[in-house]
């Protein structure tokens, strides 16, 4: 008897452990030709399942957001793509993006996901930061190289206990956008001649959204610093801390 409570409860560990697991929604599907999602999306993918925290299903349209009862699934929507020749997201999956992260669910916007939807000035409020034109500028980088990347707060559980690296990488600068932003990381751009946040968090309603510029591709995806920030910042987007 003892040992078959001894296997009963160990069985329960083990669904506990699962069903804890953190179900992330990852859409991709398109992006600029420099970019090669069909790498980069997977790469993604086996980063954050992993480190054990995740389970990601990937979707290869805007419509996956169409459907809000399907989306009630998962914790979080990881947005890796950049609309740039597949069709804007429609009208009712726009309103269920929004509703999913004000519910108090996650976002993560990764790379140049921020390009998308440019008709959409709700969702560039949302990224917090955006790549686009404004009449105070427009968003580009030089060429692609390694910089070093800096801490800008060292005791966010999402940088915590990390040092400056440096980055073989596109170095976003000049985003465009006003929205109150926590800057995470930081880097000084050659070509914007200013120093650019590349990793930060913001709050929309009651969810979270985590936004990083890493990941021109896969190479990029791999420095085990950028590698910790993206499994740290999406369980945080996801659940507001990380364990």
């Amino acid at each position: 008897m003892r040992r078959l409570l001894i296997t009963i409860a160990s069985l329960a560990i083990l669904t506990s452990v699962h069903a804890a697991k953190i179900n992330v929604l990852l859409i991709t599907g398109d992006d600029a030709k420099s970019h090669n999602w069909k790498e980069t999306a997977p790469a993604t993918k086996q980063l954050l399942e992993s480190s054990g925290k995740f389970n990601v299903t990937v979707r290869e349209t805007a419509k996956a957001l169409d459907d809000a009862d399907a989306l009630k699934k998962y914790d979080l929507i990881y947005f890796h793509m950049f609309n740039v020749s597949t069709p804007t997201a429609s009208d009712a999956g726009k309103e269920n993006l929004l509703n999913f992260v004000k519910s108090g669910k996650g976002f993560v916007v990764a790379h140049l996901a921020s390009a998308s939807f440019k008709e959409w000035d709700e969702f560039k409020k949302l990224c917090g930061r955006f790549w686009g034109t404004t009449p105070k500028g427009k968003a580009g980088h030089g060429p692609r190289s390694v910089f070093k990347a800096k801490i800008a707060d060292k005791n966010d559980p999402i940088t915590k206990g990390l040092a400056d690296f440096d980055q073989d990488d596109e170095l976003y600068a000049k985003m465009q956008g006003d929205a109150p932003i926590h800057v995470l990381v930081t880097a000084d751009s050659d070509w914007s001649k200013q120093t650019e946040p590349l990793v930060f968090t913001l709050n929309y309603g009651k969810g979270r959204v985590f936004h990083h510029t890493f990941g021109h591709d896969v190479k990029a995806l791999q420095t085990p610093s950028v590698e910790k920030i993206i499994v740290r910042g999406t369980e945080w987007a996801a659940t507001g801390t990380v364990k």
